[in-house]
């Protein structure tokens, strides 16, 4: 879906026609839409992550730096 999403920006940003693009976007929300739903229905009832979720998990990953070995003298 990331995937779509960049070109559809890309076209976007090149002044080109994105409506090829821009459907195949709205279909792959609409089956994720109906996916959630069908979980949900089935049971599922953990808090599915969003993006703020990923974007702070990966702002914490890149503050752990890792220790280095003792510096020599």
């Amino acid at each position: 879906m990331a995937d779509v999403e960049a070109a559809v920006r890309d076209l976007v940003n090149r002044d080109r026609d994105c409506t090829e693009k821009a459907q195949a976007q709205m279909d792959l929300r609409r089956k994720i839409n109906l996916l959630i739903s069908e979980w949900k229905a089935a049971g599922g009832c953990d808090v599915l992550p969003d993006i703020r979720d990923r974007v702070r998990a990966r702002s914490l990953k890149g503050e752990i730096k890792p220790v280095r070995g003792a510096a020599r003298r």
